[in-house]
């Protein structure tokens, strides 16, 4: 087997899809089906079962996609090297960004850094931290931007405090959320922040809103409450100056502190050691 059969199996392991691989890799169906049929050849066992509703792993696929995974991970680690042996800065430079940062802060600081690093290409996921993190554990990116308290042992700077609002188009006040008959719109995020969210409310209003409405993207949330549909509470970071007539009433808590979302900066000090991975880590850090 060569390298480019290891992406095929990894890829093929993903889609499950002949045409989407096929596509994805630049080549045509039947020259990836016979491809396959090649490798299926080289281990004497089938791979993948096919079917009109698509594919599925044999046994013997599962253990040889992990190997083709296994093989591909260490070609990349051995290219970071050989890389960083080199004065310039190049190679990959693997991100697994929360989304509200990958959104809303992430962009400027890469024109930066792209900029400033031509050389180097960008892997970018985004995603909950809760997933994020996890790529991060097993390898798959170098650096994660990570919002709340994500618990990481190895390298891990703080970037940002994020403070938190209600924001409306017609509440001036906080205690006119209990009065008012428009909904609290929310957008699926992280438990983590769904929970410190639901315990302010209790804490500030004792009862639950009587209406709510349930969105999949933050930036939905936002439009909604910027027509004037309903009210929400969302992350600084993601309204800007000018985009409309709103009020942003800062959240507090018990103490009188203001709620904040933490944004942080964390990698492995091993991928601390590669150029570009240090490069972007100095850069972000005097954003």
């Amino acid at each position: 087997m060569v390298i480019t059969d290891f992406e095929l199996l990894d890829t093929l392991a993903e889609e499950l899809n002949l045409r989407k691989t096929a596509e994805r890799m630049f080549v045509s169906q039947p020259a990836l089906s016979q491809r396959l049929q090649s490798i299926e050849r080289e281990w004497g066992t089938p791979l993948f079962i096919r079917s009109p509703k698509g594919m599925m792993l044999t046994e013997a696929g599962e253990i040889v996609v992990q190997y083709a995974r296994d093989s591909l991970r260490l070609k990349n680690k051995a290219r970071e090297k050989v890389d960083a042996l080199t004065h310039d800065v190049q190679g990959t430079l693997k991100i697994a960004s929360a989304s509200i940062a990958g959104q809303y802060w992430l962009p400027s600081v890469l024109k930066k850094y792209v900029t400033a690093y031509p050389n180097v290409k960008i892997s970018l996921v985004t995603g909950w931290s809760s997933e994020m993190i996890e790529n991060l554990y097993n390898g798959n990116s170098h650096i994660g931007i990570l919002r709340g308290s994500p618990d990481w042992s190895g390298y891990k700077k703080l970037l940002f405090n994020d403070p938190l609002y209600l924001v409306d188009t017609e509440l001036s006040q906080l205690s006119d959320a209990m009065n008012t008959e428009k909904p609290f719109i929310l957008f699926k995020s992280d438990s983590n922040y769904y929970r410190e969210i639901q315990n302010w409310w209790i804490r500030h209003y004792s009862i639950p809103p009587t209406r709510t409405i349930l969105v999949d993207q933050i930036e939905t949330c936002k439009q909604m409450v910027m027509n004037g549909i309903g009210y929400a509470i969302l992350p600084g970071i993601s309204l800007r100056e000018g985009e409309a007539s709103y009020y942003k009433l800062p959240l507090y808590d018990k103490d009188g502190e203001a709620v904040d979302r933490k944004t942080w900066l964390v990698c492995s000090e091993v991928s601390l050691e590669l150029r570009q991975v240090k490069a972007f880590v100095e850069l972000a850090q005097s954003t």
